[in-house]
């Protein structure tokens, strides 16, 4: 059986992204980029382009799941709000074409790439390196928490975890009612 499996990183001034193809049981890295997206004046227009690249890369390498990282909850509430936002935004984009969800903390991804769930981004994407033979690690590591996304959904796969997951907006929907009215 074949898979693609999505994995994305969202944030507000870079969106990593990553993509593996399962076969047989097997893990094969096909893509690690990442959006930036600093030089956009507004919030709206970052959340923007974060939906239409997710909704590119959706549409031209067709994953068969999504894998994101869940916003960790810091001191700073106005980021927490905008990187809510934008994950939001990058899963509606999921919904919208019917990609099933599944949503990491990021303590989760870090424990299942390194089995330290305090593991720092360089120990993550060391061990990225090593799992999927890439040659060489970007300057920035956004790409690679992307990727860590869909590796941790790979190795988690079958498991009963503690993560949310989403099959469409009715399944959406009815995970949180009070959303709907």
């Amino acid at each position: 059986m074949e898979k693609i499996i999505l994995g994305i990183d969202p944030g507000t001034t870079v969106m990593g992204f990553g993509l593996i193809k399962i076969e047989k049981k097997k893990m094969y890295f096909l893509l690690l980029d990442e959006l930036l997206l600093h030089k956009l004046d507004s919030h709206e227009l970052r959340l923007k382009k974060i939906f239409e690249k997710t909704l590119h890369i959706i549409d031209t390498y067709h994953p068969d799941e999504l894998a994101i990282e869940a916003p960790f909850f810091g001191k700073n509430v106005q980021s927490m709000l905008k990187l809510g936002r934008a994950q939001g935004v990058a899963m509606a984009a999921g919904l919208y074409r019917e990609v099933p969800i599944t949503e990491y903390s990021p303590k989760k991804i870090k424990q299942s790439i390194t089995g330290n769930g305090n593991a720092s981004k360089e120990q993550v994407a060391g061990m990225l390196q090593n799992l999927l033979g890439l040659k060489e690690l970007p300057k920035r590591l956004d790409s690679t928490d992307g990727l860590a996304a869909a590796v941790c959904h790979f190795f988690n796969m079958g498991q009963e975890t503690q993560t949310k997951s989403y099959s469409g907006w009715d399944a959406f929907v009815k995970a949180h009612p009070s959303r709907s009215k």
